[in-house]
């Protein structure tokens, strides 16, 4: 018979709290090469969704920022217009049913 260590929750509020060193130790065994994600999460007692969470808020690389500026074109409507775009015809083909 196996033994597994099982943690119960036993206050009112029923999410565990995890410190930001416990995510980046389990964020960090996700990235060494050969890890499986789903037995890390499992040995956690984790869903692997969570680590998928924690990887991305934790390895968020940010893009340097360009700083453009938003310029305003003031847009001019004349009276000329412009001859209207020529009408193209599709021939109709029968279909058989």
């Amino acid at each position: 018979m196996t033994k597994h260590q099982i943690e119960v929750i036993t206050s009112v509020e029923r999410r565990r709290r995890w410190s930001h060193e416990d995510k980046e130790r389990l964020v960090a065994a996700c990235l060494e090469p050969g890890a499986v994600l789903s037995e890390i999460a499992r040995a956690a007692g984790i869903h692997v969704s969570q680590l998928f969470r924690w990887r991305k808020e934790l390895c968020q690389i940010e893009e340097p920022r360009t700083e453009t500026a938003s310029t305003l074109v003031p847009v001019v409507v004349s009276e000329a217009a412009l001859p209207p775009a020529p009408v193209l015809h599709r021939s109709r083909l029968p279909v058989p049913l």
